[in-house]
């Protein structure tokens, strides 16, 4: 029990600038409490600011000695810079690749073909065009991890192959405005990608810290659906400041939504919201709905979650040709009933975020 005493007390130890705790970010490598009250934890950083490994020592100290229990406490700090090398070796940080990345939000789902990625690229084109028609002129970046199936640049339209620059920086594709990386660059349509666990890991871990991401307002990330390494991965890679939950209004996939946000629940990332999509079929003469897969299961998923429901997104068959053809409809007919709803999304993102 005294090392989970130990590790619920530095859950509460948030890191320097983020809503994340150093627990959920992986960075404790060790703790023990002896029966005498001395309390060890070793952790490794990796930090921009040279002066964040002390300020982390006495927020931990401050914490653990409010605990009865403990009398005496030993930090131990790691400080590494890039692929492990020892703080003071030479090279960028391994961070630095998103050091200029204001706001990074996952969309995730419980269960794929419930429409995530071409949300995701709706909604990064929709915020792309609110912060560029106000005076903030914001930039925006989609990093497609969905490693199995990259879909992203089918869908917005991003052809070609990333160029790396003198840094070996690999500089992403833009399309309609926004940055975009994805695995879909590095590998022909027939070829198939298979791989374990680690090497999934491990691309993520490299679309993190060898993309030239710049300057960005928001960086949306397109999840695969379901639980596995990449978002285990993602969570303890990324500075992650939550994350928007897709799924459809039936009961199967509203349960696996469920499920699916609780792991990011246990790694302290904040649910933003709920977003139900292919909600209802209007008819565009009658204007009347048809609601073809249930009714209600977006808005029972935020209730349950205790999160905000965000908003139906309705079918259009606009929405399906413009990812097929890759034209996102909130580009090509903002005045679309969809287009509509996802622009609501993206104020509600924008404004929850402050960006």
């Amino acid at each position: 029990m005294s090392n989970d005493l130990l590790l619920a007390l530095l859950s509460n130890v948030k890191y320097p600038g983020f809503s994340r705790d150093i627990v959920s970010f992986g960075l404790v490598q060790e703790t023990k409490l002896d029966e005498s009250g001395k309390a060890f934890v070793k952790l490794e950083l990796s930090p921009n600011d040279p002066t964040l490994p002390q300020k982390i020592k006495k927020e931990i100290e401050q914490t653990l000695l409010k605990e009865d229990s403990i009398h005496e406490i030993d930090v131990q700090l790691v400080v590494q810079g890039p692929q492990g090398q020892q703080a003071g070796d030479s090279g960028n940080d391994r961070a630095s690749a998103i050091s200029k990345v204001k706001k990074i939000v996952a969309i995730a789902s419980g269960k794929g073909g419930v429409g995530k990625s071409t949300l995701a690229v709706n909604l990064a084109c929709a915020v792309e065009k609110l912060l560029s028609s106000s005076d903030k002129d914001g930039k925006v970046g989609l990093m497609d991890c969905d490693v199995y199936g990259p879909s992203v640049p089918l869908l917005i339209g991003a052809t070609g192959q990333p160029q790396s620059n003198e840094e070996n920086f690999v500089s992403p594709i833009e399309s309609y405005g926004v940055k975009v990386m994805s695995m879909g660059f590095m590998v022909d349509e027939e070829t198939p990608i298979v791989w374990r666990g680690p090497m999934v890991t491990k691309t993520i871990q490299q679309f993190t810290e060898n993309v030239e991401w710049g300057e960005l307002d928001l960086l949306l990330i397109d999840l695969p659906p379901g639980t596995g390494d990449a978002q285990l991965s993602l969570a303890q890679i990324m500075p992650l400041d939550g994350i928007i939950l897709v799924t459809t209004p039936q009961k199967a996939a509203a349960d696996v939504a469920r499920r699916g946000a609780r792991m990011f629940e246990k790694v302290n990332v904040p649910i933003l919201g709920v977003v139900e999509n292919m909600s209802y079929l209007e008819d565009e003469d009658s204007e009347k709905k048809s609601y073809l897969f249930g009714q209600g299961g977006g808005a029972e998923t935020a209730l349950a979650l205790d999160t905000a429901f965000l908003g139906e997104i309705p079918l259009h068959q606009e929405v399906r040709m413009g990812g097929d053809h890759g034209t996102p409809v909130v580009v090509t007919n903002p005045e679309n009933s969809a287009s509509q709803a996802i622009q609501e999304v993206a104020k509600s993102l924008i404004g929850m975020l402050g960006v």
